[in-house]
């Protein structure tokens, strides 16, 4: 009888070790230039429902500045660039994670980011705009946020600006979520990228909103894993980037979406 118990023990545990060793397997692992590159794809995050950066137009596939710019990197590394799509709150945890080798997304570089992710160089400089409803006549600046409840995807720069001057953060997914609340009164005010709600406002010409002030532009920028082992992936990327930049490809893509050169820092 022990002998049996003895047995069925031991097969569990081989049972235990094989299904570890298959979700060892299986799951995701940070990868390096050369494993990208033998892999034949560099894959890719971001959230597909933030215009004009990255989202599906009318035929339903993903496009946006973002999309055009991972193409032509994955081009440069000479691989097939793979999207993945997630909410914001989860693309950075993708990174550290392995479930993505970059992050193509609007993500604004700063120091505190930069202890946790290797940047590469900007490739836009994207201004901020504190907007509120038509009929706020309370807020002028970003000094009036004090006790006021603003709308933003939760760990974005533009949530961590608004709650220094004293705002009370209403975390949403969507940029149509925030236009939503605002309009509903639900929130008093959102800090947004300019480019978006400019073209928030194309889309949605009779939006009960507008903008009371224009912030100083941030570096924009791809965060990819930290460690002396991604720094080659880094340097190829920037490599990519710094060609792009001199041969008028970047601002022709800005223009393309934005309608404005945002690739200089001035």
């Amino acid at each position: 009888m022990k002998k049996k118990v003895w047995i069925i023990i031991l097969v569990l545990v081989l049972i235990a070790a094989g299904v570890a060793a298959l979700l060892l397997n299986n799951a995701p692992q940070k990868r390096t230039l050369e494993e990208i590159k033998k892999s034949g794809k560099l894959v890719i995050g971001m959230e597909g429902n933030w215009s004009p950066w990255t989202y599906h137009g009318d035929d339903g596939e993903l496009t946006g500045l973002e999309v055009d710019i991972a193409n032509l990197i994955a081009d440069g590394l000479g691989v097939k660039a793979e999207f993945k799509e997630a909410p914001w709150d989860a693309l950075l945890a993708g990174v550290n994670a392995g479930r993505f080798d970059i992050i193509c997304n609007g993500v604004g570089y700063t120091e505190e980011r930069a202890q946790s992710y290797s940047f590469t160089t900007p490739y836009v400089y994207s201004n901020k705009v504190l907007v509120v409803a038509e009929n706020n006549e309370e807020i002028k600046t970003v000094d009036d946020l004090k006790g006021k409840k603003t709308a933003n995807s939760s760990s974005s720069t533009y949530a961590a600006l608004a709650e220094e001057y004293g705002a009370t953060l209403v975390p949403v997914d969507t940029l149509g979520e925030t236009m939503d609340m605002l309009v509903q009164g639900r929130v008093d005010a959102t800090i947004n990228a300019q480019v978006s709600i400019a073209d928030y406002l194309k889309e949605h010409p009779d939006a009960k909103i507008k903008t009371v002030q224009v912030l100083a532009g941030d570096p924009v920028a791809y965060p990819i894993h930290k460690g002396e082992e991604y720094q080659a992936l880094v340097d190829a990327i920037n490599e990519i980037l710094e060609a792009a930049r001199k041969d008028g490809r970047l601002a022709e893509i800005s223009m393309k979406y934005f309608g404005v050169d945002m690739t200089k820092a001035e």
